[in-house]
């Protein structure tokens, strides 16, 4: 067990895939944390600062309008609002026009989400702390487009909302229970601006680069199936993690046999899993360090809020858009969630560091910590999310808590971080497959997919064999 599962922070090829023995007690950074120029990378973001268009006298002085008229712009795929303080919130509406390129026609006005802050890094560490972060609504996918036109208007707070009391510890919920009452009269917050992303040229398909057989083991999986990014002696990287058997999943992460299953008894099949240079990960946009913490206790389940009108062959783009806009306009160190699946059931290696290790991500404010994030691309407040989506949700919950002792039926404790709904250093009891809601008061990941995690719990717990 111990030449399989060695500990490994920071980045080795031949421990790739394995499961680390021991972590740091603490988040610790591997190697240097410095970001690499955005000029070398495919893509771009076009940055466009907002104006005021009207004034509301309802909404006082002070309270405007912003937004920019119809115009052409070079050709983007994705679209959010940032500004420059991440501890303000955006209290109001925030709606885009698009115009598709090539038929010229333009969209109706469609609503980005504004509040997005729950998903970010836990307060008081070095990447919410960054100089770079910024505040920022959800992404929007509205597909290949050269035309925007946009309107962020600022909300009059409800009388009853401000004389509302403060949501009851551990209620999860509703977007009743979401945040604290936006002021009487709410004002935007400074610095804001359009982010325009175009995702760049697609990959190779991974179906015709992939490391060893979906069915099975390849001899030299170990050596291919690198952290994504990084290229093994041979030099070539792997788009692929191929699925494994149960039995097959075992051997490969417990392969002293007996002693190690005492341990941990029950694990999942690993599933398929694309890598980051599946999905076309530029490295050089990301900072180069990894954080781990100890285990991973517990999977939140997120929705993208980024829209349901996409192709399944979009999306590589469809995240290498939300890779880009995570770092280059939140300022994040590397996009926030651990894996993504879409509608179609494929599962997505997310933040780099290795899909079986214990990677802090920036998902769940307050509980980052022992867990992963799982986001599910699309919005399901009123989508159902698709059969497909849910079975990869509880085969990737079977292998990958499975890893790590666990049951995804069961129920665990993490400390919270502080958030909106658990003060900081509370010990939390939570289910080990929850949704984002219980960790942070947010819509996410939508009231269909928050309906359907029982099912998945039970399904991935199947998976395990218990």
């Amino acid at each position: 067990m111990r030449g399989f599962l060695a500990s490994s922070v920071g980045v080795t090829c031949a421990a790739a895939l394995a499961l680390p023995l021991t972590l740091p007690a603490t988040p610790a950074e591997a190697g240097p944390s410095t970001l690499t120029s955005e000029a070398a990378a495919p893509g771009s973001t076009q940055s466009l600062p907002l104006v005021p268009l009207t004034r509301k006298r309802s909404l006082g002085p002070t309270a405007q309008t912003q937004g920019l008229a119809r115009r052409n712009v070079r050709p983007f795929s994705l679209v959010g609002v940032v500004w420059d303080d991440p501890d303000s919130e955006l209290n109001g509406r925030v709606q885009v026009r698009t115009r598709a390129a090539g038929t010229g026609d333009w969209s109706d006005w469609q609503d980005v989400e504004a509040h997005n802050d729950e998903h970010a890094a836990d307060p008081d560490t070095v990447e919410s702390a960054s100089s770079r972060v910024h505040g920022s609504t959800a992404p929007l996918w509205v597909g290949n487009s050269d035309g925007v036109e946009v309107r962020v208007e600022p909300e009059q707070a409800a009388r009853d909302a401000a004389e509302a009391p403060e949501p009851e510890e551990g209620t999860g919920g509703g977007p009743e229970n979401r945040r604290a009452a936006a002021p009487a009269t709410a004002s935007l917050p400074g610095g804001l601006r359009l982010e325009l992303v175009d995702p760049g040229g697609d990959p190779p398909s991974p179906q015709d680069r992939t490391a060893g057989r979906a069915g099975g083991a390849s001899p030299g999986l170990r050596a291919k199936a690198v952290p994504a990014g990084v290229t093994n002696g041979g030099g070539t990287k792997a788009t692929v993690i191929p699925a494994l058997s149960r039995e097959e999943t075992t051997r490969t992460y417990f392969p002293d046999g007996t002693a190690q299953r005492r341990a941990t008894p029950y694990i999942g099949p690993r599933p398929r899993i694309v890598t980051r240079h599946g999905w076309g990960a530029n490295e050089n946009l990301r900072e180069r360090g990894f954080l781990y913490t100890k285990t991973v206790k517990a999977a939140f389940v997120h929705h993208t809020a980024s829209g349901n009108k996409y192709s399944c062959s979009q999306v590589p783009s469809i995240i290498r858009s939300i890779y880009r806009y995570h770092v280059v306009s939140s300022g994040w160190r590397d996009i926030g969630y651990n894996f993504l699946v879409d509608k179609c059931g494929t599962i997505y290696e997310g933040r780099a560091g290795g899909v079986a290790k214990a990677v802090m991500g920036a998902h769940t404010r307050g509980f980052n910590t022992n867990s992963m994030g799982i986001a599910v691309i699309g919005t399901f407040g009123a989508t159902k999310p698709t059969d497909a989506a849910l079975k990869a949700i509880s085969r990737l919950t079977a292998w990958k808590l499975g890893l790590y002792g666990a049951n995804p039926r069961g129920k665990t404790y993490l400390k919270s971080a502080g958030g909106n709904l658990y003060r900081k250093g509370k010990n939390v009891r939570l289910n080990v497959i929850s949704g984002h809601r219980d960790g942070f008061a947010t819509e996410c990941p939508g009231r269909l997919l928050y309906g359907k995690l029982g099912s998945a719990r039970t399904t991935a717990a199947r998976y395990q064999g218990r």
